[in-house]
Parts: C-alpha cells; sequence; structure tokens
C-alpha cells in the first residue's frame, strides 16, 4: 500500500511555544550566571552554585534564592538541609559531619560510613541524601582546601562555564 506524500504534518500554534518547563529552567539558569558573575558573592558560594549548576542539582533555586539574598551558602547549608527537609536529611548530615571531621577515629567514621549507605539503600530516592553529602564533603573539601586541589578545580570549572 502506497502512503499518499502530498499531505503534510498540520503544525499547532501551542507546538512553536517553549514549555513552562523550559522557560524556568532558562530564567534559573540566567539568574545562577548572575550570581556567579557577582564578584560580591563568596568564592565557595559560587563554586557551590557553579557545581550545582553542572550536576542539574534539584537545590539550584534554592542556593541561588539564597545567594541573591546576601546569605552564605556555606555556613547555612547543613541547617538548611535539617530545617527543609527533616530529621533525615539531619541524619544524614550529622553521619557526613561524623565521617568528614579531623581526627583518627577510623572506628567511628566506618560505623557512620556504614549507617549512612544504609540510609542510602532505604531511602525512597537515594538521590536526595547522595547530594546532601556531596554538598557537605565539598563544603568540608573547600575549608581543608587539601594541597590547593579546590582552588585548581575552581580555575578549571570558572574556565569550561565562562568560555565565551
Amino acid at each position: 500500500m502506497a502512503s499518499h506524500s502530498s499531505a503534510g504534518v498540520r503544525e499547532t500554534p501551542h507546538a512553536r511555544r517553549p514549555s513552562r518547563t523550559n522557560t524556568i529552567m532558562e530564567a534559573l539558569t540566567r539568574r545562577a550566571r548572575a550570581v556567579l558573575n557577582d564578584k560580591t558573592v563568596d568564592p565557595q558560594s559560587r563554586a557551590i552554585i557553579r557545581y550545582a549548576m553542572e550536576i542539574h542539582d534539584p537545590w539550584l533555586a534554592r542556593l541561588v534564592r539564597r545567594a541573591e539574598a546576601g546569605e552564605d551558602i556555606v555556613e547555612n547549608m547543613q541547617t538548611v538541609a535539617a530545617e527543609e527537609d527533616g530529621p533525615s536529611k539531619g541524619k544524614v548530615a550529622a553521619l557526613a559531619e561524623m565521617i568528614c571531621r579531623d581526627g583518627d577515629e577510623p572506628a567511628m567514621k566506618a560505623a557512620a560510613l556504614v549507617l549512612l549507605m544504609s540510609v542510602m539503600e532505604t531511602a525512597t530516592d537515594p538521590r536526595a541524601p547522595a547530594n546532601t553529602v556531596k554538598r557537605i564533603a565539598l563544603t568540608r573539601c573547600g575549608e581543608l582546601n587539601y594541597c590547593g586541589v579546590v582552588d585548581a578545580q575552581i580555575a578549571t570549572f570558572e574556565s569550561e562555564l565562562l568560555r565565551e
């Protein structure tokens, strides 16, 4: 059976309009880039926002909103996670802090890691606790700046993201 090729596909008016989600994401990306270019925002907060953009973090809107309000994202991050997302996020933050803190406590850190893995395995959305742990680890690495690794990574991110 041959198909008739003279009939074209009818384009509806709404097919040309951008979706609401795309519009919101474009606006959020513009706001995030404005924060990244704002030198009054501290470098650590800009690095966290840059990383959140890169991994498409669901917290990006919150982070941008807080940076635009002049809040220090690094200081408020753990408190915000505990307040906004309930006790399980607070538990994840506490376990991540135990793992990342100074000192040689291998038994305590190993137990905290096992509990953290258990929380992530039983979570309905394992990305949420994983994102919390990543943010805390990034904050801790930023504080330590071990061997200048964070400064080197920020320079790399900046050159990649702000390439003209």
